[in-house]
């Protein structure tokens, strides 16, 4: 266990405050929490990578706590009705069909190694910055609904245009 590792685990300890901040309508709270999370998850990768901490748990534990938090922000901004649920209905699904896709491939002895994408990098970009913007408009009562209308859409067509990238990807590794 290093820094980089403990790092990450302050993020994964971060998702319930976040949706318990989002639960009491507490939105700068959530933001501060979200905050600190972006920065624990820039400065854990940073350690890793320029101070050679590296480890096979950093390897499973970082992607875990980026999808939990991102996972566990939209769905709880969707059930207090701060987005649309399609939304949150759209990333959760595109990262189940991922997840199920490695799965059935190990099922069926043709185990996948998922690489990211740049569609997949800015798709996260854009999930990040919108969860962002809903957050900093409802904490700090901020008029940004055109800035949130442009990245709910930015994440809707780069949620599609990575899930059909990697099930593209995946059909291909199937068929060979």
């Amino acid at each position: 266990m290093n820094i980089p590792n403990l790092l990450t685990l302050l993020r994964i300890l971060l998702v319930p405050v976040v949706v318990w901040a989002i639960a009491q309508g507490q939105m700068s709270i959530a933001l501060a929490a979200f905050v600190i999370a972006g920065v624990t998850d820039a400065v854990d990768g940073y350690i890793a990578k320029h101070f050679d901490q590296q480890t096979e748990l950093g390897a499973y534990l970082d992607p875990l706590a980026d999808k939990t938090l991102i996972v566990s922000i939209y769905v709880s901004l969707a059930i207090f009705g701060f987005i649309p649920p399609w939304v949150a209905i759209l990333v959760v699904a595109r990262d189940i069909m991922i997840v199920g896709a490695v799965v059935l491939s190990t099922l069926m002895e043709r185990p996948l190694t998922i690489q990211p994408l740049l569609v997949s990098k800015a798709n996260t970009v854009a999930q990040i910055v919108f969860a962002a913007l809903v957050l900093a408009a409802k904490g700090l009562k901020l008029d940004l609904d055109w800035a949130i209308f442009v990245a709910m859409w930015s994440v809707a067509v780069l949620t599609l245009a990575s899930a059909g990238a990697y099930m593209v990807g995946w059909a291909r590794h199937m068929s060979n």
